[in-house]
């Protein structure tokens, strides 16, 4: 378990030069920080309401600004969530029988159901401020980044080998500790790969984010998003152009400035006992470890973090509650009790608000639609296993191919399906073809890089030892796959599997629905169900449309996902 231990700092520090350059960077970024912070929260809503946005590409640049600080804050956001949630499910039984149905639930939950809910909320808690239609569409950016970077902690959590278990017990480290110097650390190379890939699903959505229109309820605010929701509602594909050079742009500067020293610094949390090959370090991070000022910060965050994961917030070990003991049937008797009453109250919650204004048919009417998305799920994600574990296990093993892999496949990830709208619609119109069989693949835009960023993660994350072994006893072909990789990778792709399967419910809301100017495409499912009840301010629809996406999700998971994760877990765990 070396490679837990930091590495020295390699080279020595770059000439004072480069400390003037690294603090111009930082004090510009903090400079463009505050100069959108201004533009969020003290300016009238009406004012951005009034404001058109511009499709010249020379405000493409303010605009990426916009859209990239809203997908960083609300990635802080889902940090903070991550953290928590996650942490509370995996250490607590009783809790992760409510707490992980409900991330079900929540990642299967459409963007446009959160913005139907949320939109208003938001308005009411800053009324009048644009920082209300700010924060509306950061926690919808929000719901696009947080399930998938918190099933991902949940899975490396429960996963946690048994003799490092037994070692943290044996350095009586309290639960804090753990949490930092095991937890975390464990964590963190499949973490630093949903987190990019979180960032993705983030460009995903942005056009719902930022193009807000639920009901009579309209915003748009400065950004990529509505600036490519204009370029469609104006057919210019000049403009639709632009605005993916500058998606590609931010995310290869992103991808150079923090994901890709994060990937590199990530590697040596890897769980293994033999050294692994010298990967040569990003240009960035050896900025970072080697110029004055950003080694001086550098230090003083380390002393911080150091000095933080030293306190002891809990009861030691030895006062704690063993791990082992049998849990108690009564408190358990309780805990369901209280569970299923709850649930019981917020079921007839929602009978009481759908039953005003709907009838049984419309209950048989969403079924049907759930039906048809739910088929669309199945085969895309069988398409999506077949296609992208292969090529995610031979990304992940090679390090430079990771290199060369990882900004394309981010770029690949974030590529919003309503910029294919104009091709496929206009297609689809000349062919005369089903859209219920050609918008599909629109849904496996936004799904099949789940599990093809959670592959590469658990191949990157092979331990090196094992990998030796394998060699040595010439361990090949189909054998290698069913005795070697599957297992090893198991966790992983069903997490990312898992999480796919919730975002191709949701990307049915965009891919169910396409429109290009005069012509409007709809297919039957669930998904262009809840789209046009948004569209239309039918409350009572949408609601009905995520109860019965929720109640697919849940029962899916829970024939196959669940005790696919179980067996997983259990076969990591016990060794």
């Amino acid at each position: 378990m070396s490679n837990y231990t930091p590495t020295a700092l390699a080279g020595r520090r770059l000439p004072n030069r480069w400390d003037g350059a690294a603090l111009l960077l930082v004090m510009g970024l903090l400079i463009a920080l505050v100069g959108v912070g201004r533009g969020t929260i003290a300016i009238p809503i009406a004012s951005i309401q009034n404001t058109p946005i511009h499709l010249d590409p020379m405000w493409l640049p303010y605009y990426a600004l916009r859209s990239t600080a809203r997908m960083f804050a609300a990635l802080a956001f889902s940090l903070l969530f991550t953290f928590t949630y996650a942490t509370l499910a995996a250490k607590s039984r009783r809790a992760g029988m409510v707490l992980i149905p409900i991330l079900d639930i929540l990642q299967s939950v459409p963007i446009l159901g959160f913005l139907t809910f949320t939109t208003v909320f938001f308005l009411g808690l800053f009324p009048g401020k644009v920082l209300g239609a700010e924060l509306a569409s950061v926690f919808v950016i929000f719901t696009s980044q947080a399930w998938n970077m918190a099933f991902s902690f949940y899975q490396s959590l429960t996963t946690l080998p048994a003799d490092l278990q037994e070692a943290s017990r044996s350095f009586r480290l309290s639960a804090w500790q753990k949490f930092w110097r095991l937890d975390v650390p464990f964590a963190m190379p499949g973490l630093v790969w949903n987190t990019m890939l979180s960032m993705s699903g983030g460009w995903f959505f942005v056009v719902a984010s930022e193009a807000v229109t639920v009901g009579n309820t309209n915003f748009t605010l400065p950004g990529i998003g509505s600036y490519v929701a204009t370029a469609l509602a104006q057919e210019n594909l000049k403009a639709i152009f632009y605005a993916i050079i500058a998606m590609l742009v931010v995310i290869l500067l992103y991808d150079q400035l923090l994901f890709r020293p994060l990937v590199a610094w990530s590697g040596k949390f890897r769980f293994e006992t033999t050294s692994t090959i010298t990967i040569p370090e990003p240009w960035m991070l050896k900025l970072l470890r080697r110029t004055a000022i950003f080694q001086d910060i550098g230090d003083v965050l380390s002393e911080w973090m150091r000095a933080l994961t030293r306190l002891r917030l809990a009861l030691p070990v030895r006062h704690q509650v063993d791990e082992n003991a049998a849990p108690s049937k009564l408190v358990d008797t309780i805990w369901f009790t209280l569970i299923t009453l709850t649930a019981a109250f917020a079921a007839w919650k929602i009978w009481v608000f759908v039953s005003g204004s709907l009838h049984w048919s419309d209950l048989g009417t969403a079924l049907l639609m759930g039906a048809y998305t739910l088929l669309r799920v199945i085969v895309l994600m069988v398409i999506a296993a077949i296609i992208w574990v292969p090529i995610g296990v031979w990304i992940g093993l090679r390090p430079k191919a990771t290199r060369i892999a990882q900004p394309i496949a981010q770029f690949l990830a974030a590529f919003p399906a309503n910029l294919l709208f104009p091709p496929v619609v206009l297609l689809i119109v000349h062919f005369h073809v089903s859209p219920d069989i050609w918008l599909t693949p629109l849904m496996l835009i936004g799904t099949q890089w789940y599990v093809l960023f959670n592959v590469i993660a658990g191949a990157a994350a092979f331990p090196g030892d094992m990998k030796e072994a394998v060699a040595n006893f010439h361990i090949r072909g189909w054998l290698w796959w069913r005795k070697v990789m599957i297992p090893g990778i198991l966790p992983y792709f069903i997490t990312g599997a898992l999480t796919a399967s919730g975002g191709a419910w949701n990307a049915s809301i965009v891919a169910e629905v396409a429109s290009w100017g005069s012509h409007n495409l709809v297919a039957h499912g669930l998904g262009a169900y809840i789209a046009q009840a948004t569209n239309n301010g039918d409350t009572a629809r949408v609601v009905l449309g995520v109860v019965v996406m929720s109640a697919y999700v849940i029962t899916f998971n829970r024939i196959l996902w669940r005790p696919l994760f179980a067996y997983a877990t259990r076969r990591t765990t016990l060794g």
